[in-house]
């Protein structure tokens, strides 16, 4: 790549600190060890609507995308407004990764999964059936460390004036996230196009489910994913700071337990044409996995 944007506005929860304990002889073999066990319990989750739509320096763009999931290395990333040849691209490229795609046609979501981390069960596509814009709802039953999970993701109904479609079909996303059995975790991520007040029409988030930005803590940082104030790609008359681009998650509620650990935005970074990889910011999250040996994390039930 001619430039490769890096990210910024890291925000969460740190990591401990190593110990100013001096290392007793073999222990740098058993600290390396530990280090890759550590490793192996963490995911790593990348969500973004790349803007496919958008055909003005649509290579620099798109390989501005590429860079970032290249220097990330997400075990999972999930895409929105994806097109037939970044789809082509994507499958040529990383190699390393098994890439599902949510239709073939038009514009469309995509999740993509690290191979060597990540194993595919089964995929299903959700239809939306009363969607004027070919919006569905895309999921993944996987393994992760030799943990069920379902990944799902989607690009709800868009413009304000949709809003009663987009609910509707975030009733059949929270539906699916209760109907998964106890011992799978779930976790969304998406272009969710929703304002906070139609989450409220649904009663709020479903029992056991967390919005994870505001499991961090509703840091500010992370609040604004389509943020025109910033972002200029989209040549609006109007300033609109919105959270579009949202993460839930349901814990199993058995066996090993998965927390959210850390949010950044990503994409924030201007290429050399003066423009952002896409009009949304991208989210980057980590996940710890503990096993039932493992101290207990803090319960989203």
């Amino acid at each position: 790549m001619d430039s490769e944007p890096k990210p910024v506005a890291s925000t969460g929860v740190k990591e401990d600190e190593p110990s100013s304990a001096s290392p007793e002889e073999g222990s740098e073999i058993e600290h390396s060890s530990q280090e890759e066990q550590e490793e192996q319990v963490k995911l790593s989750l990348l969500t973004w609507n790349i803007d496919g739509l958008d055909t003005e320096n649509i290579v620099e763009r798109f390989k501005g995308m590429v860079s970032y999931v290249d220097k990330l290395s997400p075990d999972v990333v999930f895409l929105q407004e994806l097109i037939p040849p970044y789809l082509h691209f994507l499958k040529k490229h990383f190699k390393q990764y098994t890439i599902i795609e949510g239709n073939t046609k038009g514009y469309f979501t995509g999740i993509m999964l690290k191979t060597s981390r990540v194993t595919l069960l089964k995929s299903e596509i959700v239809k939306y059936p009363t969607t004027e814009m070919g919006r569905n709802l895309l999921m993944a039953q996987v393994q992760f460390c030799g943990i069920e999970l379902c990944l799902m993701t989607s690009h709800l109904e868009s413009c304000k004036g949709n809003s009663q479609e987009r609910v509707n079909q975030l009733r059949r996303v929270f539906k699916r996230l209760k109907e998964a059995p106890d011992s799978v975790t779930v976790i969304f991520g998406g272009d969710t196009n929703l304002r906070d007040w139609e989450v409220g029409k649904l009663g709020g988030l479903p029992t056991g489910v967390c919005d994870v930005w505001e499991y961090l803590g509703k840091l500010e940082v992370c609040r604004y994913t389509w943020d025109n104030k910033i972002n200029d790609n989209k040549d609006t008359s109007y300033c609109a700071r919105l959270r579009f681009d949202r993460i839930f998650l349901r814990p199993a509620k058995e066996g090993a337990q998965i927390a959210p650990q850390h949010m950044d935005l990503i994409g924030l970074e201007r290429l050399p044409c003066g423009r952002f990889t896409s009009d949304h910011w991208g989210l980057h999250c980590g996940f710890t996995v503990q096993t039932q040996t493992s101290p207990a994390t803090t319960a989203l039930h």
